[in-house]
């Protein structure tokens, strides 16, 4: 059993975007984290925010942030909080972020082992959509996110590689037309596994990851001036390192099952 670093699991991530969004939270989902809950009454003093831009890069443990926390200086920097945050078993990207971005446990979404079927239970996607919101979401080919959320009535825009990812995603801001962005990058997770989750060049990607989120920050506030906007850095999963100095990740540890979160609320 994992030795859990936090009370808050990522299955809040879905309404807490909700409530400060002010589209209304189902009952069946897991409650807004209450820490993001008093940030935005606290800076918004109820008000709902505008914009939700939320980045996925994947497998960022909590014990990297811990270890290697100077990293992350410009992550700490560009929010307002940084929580710890549980996983979900199986510690596998598309049982996390169903469960991220629907708000409910494996069991009740379905997706219980590493599959990438279109998921079926409602998610903050549709949830958007039914409040006559527009969400899209920014992701590489082949990867969880761009396949588990498909035939919905939105906007994709998928690419082979995580630079074009990124671009597409700041041009998106500068548009000015979705409610709702969601961005994914698996280049630390796919480093990782190949050489470890903390050789020189897993480290680097992760850097850029970091330098990614701060440029998505500086973006946000320069070119969205006139809305509010909350914003987060969320991984799914951690990862461990296995015999033969590669990374790996899915277990019911506390390598693979704490992560870190920033998260912030431009005014």
């Amino acid at each position: 059993m994992a030795d859990l670093n936090s009370s808050i699991c990522l299955t809040s991530v879905n309404a807490s975007v909700l409530k400060l969004a002010g589209i209304g939270v189902p009952e069946a989902v897991a409650s807004p984290n209450p820490v993001i809950t008093a940030l935005a009454e606290k800076k918004l003093g109820g008000k709902p925010v505008d914009r939700a831009v939320l980045y996925n890069p994947d497998a960022v443990g909590l014990w990297i942030y811990q270890k290697y926390t100077e990293m992350f200086t410009k992550a700490c920097l560009a929010s307002d909080i940084a929580l710890p945050i549980l996983s979900v078993m199986p510690s596998v990207t598309p049982v996390c972020f169903a469960s991220m971005y629907t708000g409910v446990m494996p069991e009740v979404h379905g997706i219980r082992r590493y599959e990438k079927p279109v998921l079926k239970t409602d998610t903050i996607f549709d949830y958007y959509i039914r409040a006559g919101k527009k969400p899209v979401i920014v992701s590489t080919s082949g990867d969880s996110i761009s396949k588990i959320f498909l035939e919905r009535d939105m906007e994709y825009f998928i690419y082979e590689t995580p630079e074009e990812v990124n671009a597409k995603a700041l041009e998106l801001i500068d548009e000015d037309r979705f409610d709702l962005i969601v961005i994914y990058n698996g280049n630390y997770d796919g480093t990782m596994h190949r050489v470890g989750p903390e050789n020189a060049e897993a480290l680097d990607a992760l850097k850029m990851n970091v330098d990614f989120y701060a440029q998505l920050v500086e973006k946000i506030n320069s070119a969205w001036k006139n809305h509010s906007v909350f914003y987060g850095f969320c991984p799914d999963h951690g990862c461990h390192e296995i015999d033969g100095g590669c990374g790996s990740h899915g277990l019911d540890m506390e390598e693979d099952m704490n992560v870190i979160h920033f998260y912030g609320i431009k005014e």
